[in-house]
């Protein structure tokens, strides 16, 4: 049994997911202990127990965990693939539950189709319309059949958001992410509910001053709790990078498009081929292929996934300036 730290580097969440995703594909059973044993509200929470218990689903397992647990005891049976409802029952993230499952599900049998309901646009995780837009975008390169589908959008604190996910066995190819090439086009995807009127309008207008973009979605829909979202990206020939802000209350709807704007405009000055956020969530699809990429920042989050992948894997990393490859 692998025995993992969770506590170990960034301490989050990610440990969990990546370590439920492998214990999966190897079948190598794990224990987590110490899980987020930093953070304020330590322990297993909502979305990590909805990831916890799609991925054992997916690989028809049973786990005995419950929101607040610190250890977590993950045997793994043979990865079957099928169709999962999966409800967080709070805003908690949708995104973080695609993360934990689409590695495993690629390497099933069969085609695995999620309903999952829970929070669209959440902090501390990736929107929906990043996964959309951006990590689907990689995964395509990686040769990954996968699609994402909102059928109704969730904000905090009630959530109630409903995804839908479909992805196919896949093998994965060889990916080189070390130049971005041309600019093709930037686009963005501006959200809020209905009773916020006007407020998406005036979040995609704040973020054209501060770029082109040529590329817009401007939608209000219904949701249970009020609230917004906007996503931007730019597309290389050879790449994309993506960057969100969350409307608040008392935030300007202003504020929030060029928040998100300026934080496009400042990853894309790196010259990198993938954003901050990109970065870790490549790492387990690399550990599987050959691959080189060059992020915008080696964050904690790069460096804590690197070490939880090798701890399965008989696979390294190497880091240097920014660019990330697999060398064995």
């Amino acid at each position: 049994m692998i025995s993992i730290d969770g506590s170990h580097g960034e301490g989050g969440g990610q440990i969990i997911r990546t370590s439920v995703a492998l214990s999966a594909i190897t079948g190598k059973a794990c224990k987590i202990e110490n899980i987020r044993a930093n953070r304020k509200n330590p322990g297993i929470q909502a979305q990590h127990l909805a990831a916890i218990k799609a991925v054992a689903q997916i690989c028809n397992t049973d786990v005995e965990a419950k929101v607040g647990d610190t250890k977590l005891v993950f045997n793994p049976g043979s990865l079957g693939g099928g169709h999962y409802d999966i409800d967080i029952g709070t805003a908690g993230s949708i995104a973080l539950v695609i993360q934990a499952v689409a590695l495993p599900s690629i390497h099933a049998k069969h085609p695995t189709t999620l309903k999952i309901t829970g929070g669209t646009h959440v902090n501390w995780s990736p929107s929906i319309d990043y996964m959309r837009h951006v990590f689907t975008y990689f995964l395509e390169k990686l040769g990954v059949d996968i699609e994402i589908e909102t059928k109704r959008y969730g904000f905090y604190p009630k959530g109630g958001g409903v995804v839908e996910v479909k992805i196919n066995p896949s093998e994965l190819k060889p990916i080189n992410l070390k130049h971005r090439d041309k600019l093709l086009n930037h686009g963005l995807i501006s959200v809020s509910s209905k009773n916020l009127e006007g407020v998406a309008q005036r979040q995609a207008e704040a973020a054209s001053k501060i770029t082109d973009f040529g590329i817009k979605e401007v939608a209000q829909t219904e949701s249970s709790s009020p609230g917004s979202c906007l996503t931007c990206y730019a597309t290389y020939e050879n790449c994309r990078l993506g960057a969100s802000s969350l409307g608040e209350k008392g935030k300007p709807a202003e504020t929030v498009g060029k928040e998100s704007a300026e934080h496009l405009k400042k990853v894309c000055e790196t010259g990198a081929c993938l954003d901050e956020h990109m970065a870790d969530q490549i790492l387990p699809y690399l550990a599987f292929t050959d691959g080189i990429v060059k992020v915008a920042e080696v964050t904690n989050h790069v460096r804590t996934n690197i070490w939880v992948i090798e701890q399965f894997l008989p696979v390294k990393f190497k880091i240097e300036d920014n660019i990330i490859s697999r060398v064995s």
